[in-house]
């Protein structure tokens, strides 16, 4: 294996137009020689009108992906996997599965995946999403298994996200990361997902302080992509960023 090529290169359906926090996360938590191959869609708002009107430029991205010759495809955006129900989501990578003869992994599917690996069915939510999202991926959840103890939310549109700024995202990640585990005691991990939310930093913190893992999307989706490289993975993750990458 040459050490000036990626040994591993993952696909990356965005659900906008430009790749920003996704890759500068990415590129902390992933390890050495993991590459990030990103394509976008052009997602208007949280709804499935918005959804629908991307699956079109999604089957393109996904052939998009494989001609690059990807060694796995996921799609990012909980509110999008939300807003399709489970059983349409992996409807979906099933097909694209079938057509790119390449596995297919949502970011949403991967934490399940990962709250399953750390036997995690009764978890605590913290996220920058209206009810309706947070309602939506709440019954997703519920679908897998997995029962939401509590949520705590600080609502904002799909535009507000797009634009926040990172020191005071970090900071809403400590706080409603630390508020919803003081309520649930039960919890068996907190799950803060949102591709636009820079939290990596707020991972080892709440992490240290109250002893249970911390799901990203960044994090789950690259678990999930170097759980199945198996004996592939030449380089392991750094365990300072949290639980759950320590765990491969």
């Amino acid at each position: 294996m040459s050490i000036i090529s990626p040994w591993y290169q993952l696909g990356y359906v965005i659900p906008h137009l430009y790749t920003d926090q996704d890759a500068y996360q990415f590129y902390r938590v992933a390890p050495e020689g993991m590459m990030l191959v990103t394509t976008g869609l052009n997602l208007r708002e949280y709804s499935l009108a918005a959804v629908e009107e991307n699956l079109p430029t999604l089957w393109e991205r996904f052939d998009l992906l494989a001609k690059k010759k990807v060694d796995r495809m996921s799609l990012s955006g909980v509110p999008v996997a939300s807003a399709l129900g489970r059983k349409r989501m992996r409807e979906i990578l099933a097909e694209a599965e079938k057509r790119t003869g390449l596995p297919c992994d949502t970011d949403l599917e991967a934490h399940i995946a990962t709250l399953n690996h750390f036997g995690a069915k009764k978890i605590a939510l913290a996220t920058r999403w209206p009810d309706a999202v947070n309602n939506l991926l709440t019954r997703y959840l519920a679908d897998a298994g997995i029962e939401v103890l509590a949520c705590r939310s600080r609502a904002r549109s799909l535009d507000q996200n797009k634009h926040s700024i990172a020191g005071d995202d970090h900071e809403l990640a400590l706080e409603l990361g630390r508020q919803v585990l003081r309520e649930t005691p039960d919890a068996q991990a907190l799950l803060m997902p949102g591709g636009l939310w820079f939290a990596i930093h707020a991972v080892p913190m709440i992490e240290a302080e109250f002893g249970k893992p911390v799901l990203l999307n960044i994090l789950s989706t690259t678990w999930a992509a170097l759980h199945a490289a198996g004996s592939r993975m030449l380089h392991r993750p750094d365990a300072r960023w949290g639980k759950v990458l320590a765990s491969l």
